[in-house]
């Protein structure tokens, strides 16, 4: 891979977030997060309370992007054909033939911002699965095909839970990352309050088109992972699995189910697009590391002994980080643990 295309990927970043930065105060990290994903063609849920510019943010990529979008605001009675789209029954008017016809759905876009997703029950959430997945949809028993590139940018409340209902484990896992969006800074704050009360309004430009979009994300996968970050990938992941035959001593009283191999997938598909954006050609154990959080911490499913002492899945991300070994590889037993048992 060529230094022009590394710098061609860094300078429309570059673009993307300040176009981003028009609209949004602060949240870097979470902006960051958010790109990373849309250049390795992976779907994200953005968790945080309300007031903190979720679909906002979200929105306002999308206007960064020469790419359809659609937003979905999910509530209770939502239908899957409400997504997903349905079979129509048409009359020809001149000649009185009867047939059905689809009618796409609102899934139907580049961009799907699903706002607030866990306020519909789980037989709406699941008609997302097969198109975050397979970028199609099946109606009727025919198969319709999603556009390329397809993502699925969803917020969901965590604190709220009168009318809602929890995402299960295998659509969280389809998310290639959770984000965390907290509350702005004191300078952050007045700064929204400055721009929000006054009369002036900036909206961001677009930045990239969908041939220049697919380019990058090429680019991105070209990036070579040698086989010690593979390894060290394999030891974050295989480690969670309490009820395999290497999991990470410290977590059988804490972890009910680890993280599975779509996990590892995009432990390296992040890691090679964070270093992309530093600059380099290769990717390294620290890449790993800086995307570490928002991969692992949806797909750790804690106990409730792990509730009682405190024990989220960021802390256990951050206590592996500190205690995996990373240049002691992935064998037949335990993944390399410093001070071993």
């Amino acid at each position: 891979m060529s230094q022009a295309s590394l710098e061609r990927l860094r300078a429309a970043h570059g673009r993307m977030k300040e176009q981003l930065h028009r609209v949004i105060v602060g949240q870097d990290e979470v902006i960051d997060q958010l790109l990373l994903a849309i250049i390795t063609r992976g779907h994200c849920l953005l968790v945080g309370v309300p007031g903190l510019a979720k679909t906002l943010l979200i929105s306002s990529l999308a206007k960064t992007l020469d790419l359809s979008f659609n937003r979905i605001q999910f509530t209770p009675d939502l239908m899957p054909g409400d997504i997903t789209g349905t079979d129509l029954l048409h009359i020809d008017a001149a000649t009185n033939e009867r047939l059905f016809r689809f009618a796409p759905g609102p899934v139907f876009a580049n961009v799907v911002l699903a706002d607030e997703i866990n306020r519909t029950p789980p037989k709406t959430q699941a008609a997302l699965l097969e198109s975050m997945m397979e970028g199609q949809v099946t109606v009727g028993g025919r198969r319709h095909p999603l556009p390329n590139p397809f993502f699925v940018l969803a917020t969901q409340n965590p604190i709220e839970q009168e009318g809602t209902y929890p995402l299960p484990e295998a659509q969280l896992d389809r998310f290639m990352f959770m984000i965390k969006v907290d509350y702005p800074t004191l300078e952050e704050e007045r700064e929204i309050l400055r721009r929000t009360t006054g009369g002036e309004t900036r909206e961001p430009e677009k930045i990239l088109g969908i041939e220049e979009l697919l380019e990058i994300q090429r680019v991105v996968r070209s990036i070579p992972a040698v086989d010690h970050v593979l390894d060290y990938a394999l030891s974050l992941t295989r480690g969670t699995r309490v009820k395999s035959e290497s999991p990470l001593p410290f977590l059988k009283d804490w972890v009910t189910w680890g993280a599975g191999p779509r996990a590892g997938q995009n432990l390296v598909l992040a890691a090679k697009a964070h270093a992309a954006l530093a600059g380099r050609d290769h990717t390294a154990i620290e890449d790993v590391q800086a995307i570490a959080k928002p991969v692992l911490r949806h797909r750790i499913i804690t106990n409730y002994a792990a509730e009682q002492e405190g024990m989220t899945s960021d802390v256990i991300v951050e206590r592996m980080l500190k205690e995996i070994d990373p240049t002691a590889g992935v064998g037949a037993g335990l993944p390399g643990v410093k001070g071993g048992r």
